[in-house]
């Protein structure tokens, strides 16, 4: 059963840009170095391939017919998943489509530079693709930082694409699952990938954790807009999913790596019933427990 990390769950309040609002082919944060590491593309269960890096997650999608690829990580990101794709006899040329979770430069920054290698699509929810276009936060996003948001190169073209759309690459489909709360626009997406005739419901959860800039309520306090009742539901969304793998924004949510390492020829530790039950359980919690404190803050 995978665990939640929360050691991951600081991510967003550890930046330290050299450049605040300055776009940039590289940024430099307190986690950046560390989250780029290279890793070795691996095979997650039939044609779903992870080739992204040590922690951020993106996946290839293949089919003899064109692939897709969820999320982009960071700027710096965009050659070594480029890489990745090469590595395993995939041409990055065949991408035809790039779908985001949400918005932030540590899954979007390297989609610009993805986008531009590969002539492909990207796709996203309308407060995603308006985050892309710009290059940055979104005004009512929880970390919007005002003068001091990290901006990212723009991608210039996106497709909206609403909650529940299903969208087509050859025999590929993939479904788009709106769970709005670490993001407005945050966006799961499910798809099915077979083996030896046996087909598989994958999804690739956006993040559930509550965090934001210092002011923000999500139960409204304070004058932000209380959006504790649609994070508490895309949550229990996410639980609700046909999911038989579980794969994650960040691949430490999921445990993609232990599974990996643990895989065996008969055995495949992706596959479990449970996983977004888990991990939506795990957010619920942390959930549960920042909206309690907001409510006793004083």
């Amino acid at each position: 059963m995978p665990t939640f990390k929360p050691v991951l769950l600081a991510f967003s309040l550890s930046l330290l840009m050299t450049g605040a609002a300055q776009a940039s082919e590289n940024l430099n944060c307190d986690n950046c170095k560390e989250w780029n590491r290279p890793v070795k593309p691996f095979n997650v269960y039939g044609n779903t391939w992870y080739v992204g890096v040590h922690g951020l997650s993106s996946v290839l999608i293949t089919s003899p017919r064109g692939h897709i690829l969820v999320d982009g990580a960071l700027p710096q990101s965009a050659a070594l998943i480029e890489a990745n794709i090469r590595a395993l006899g995939f041409r990055v040329e065949d991408v035809k489509l790039i779908v985001n979770s949400h918005a932030h430069w540590d899954h979007a920054g390297g989609i610009a530079a993805l986008q531009r290698a590969s002539g492909a699509v990207v796709a996203a929810s309308a407060s995603g693709a308006l985050a892309l276009r710009s290059g940055t936060h979104v005004a009512d996003d929880p970390q919007y930082y005002g003068d001091a948001a990290v901006h990212v190169p723009k991608v210039a073209k996106v497709r909206v694409v609403r909650d529940g759309e299903t969208v087509r690459i050859g025999p590929l489909a993939i479904t788009a699952h709106m769970t709005p709360g670490h993001t407005p626009g945050s966006t799961s997406w499910s798809w099915r990938s077979c083996e030896q005739q046996r087909c598989m419901n994958v999804v690739y959860a956006d993040s559930l954790n509550p965090i934001s800039r210092d002011g923000f309520n999500f139960t409204g306090k304070g004058g932000t807009p209380d959006i504790s009742a649609s994070f508490a539901a895309s949550i229990a969304r996410l639980a609700a999913l046909q999911c038989d793998i579980l794969l994650s924004a960040h691949p430490g949510f999921a445990d993609t790596f232990d599974k990996a390492a643990a895989r065996t020829p008969e055995r495949n530790p992706f596959v479990d019933a449970d996983g977004c039950r888990a991990y939506a359980a795990s957010a619920a919690k942390l959930l549960d427990a920042r909206l309690a404190r907001e409510r006793s803050a004083q």
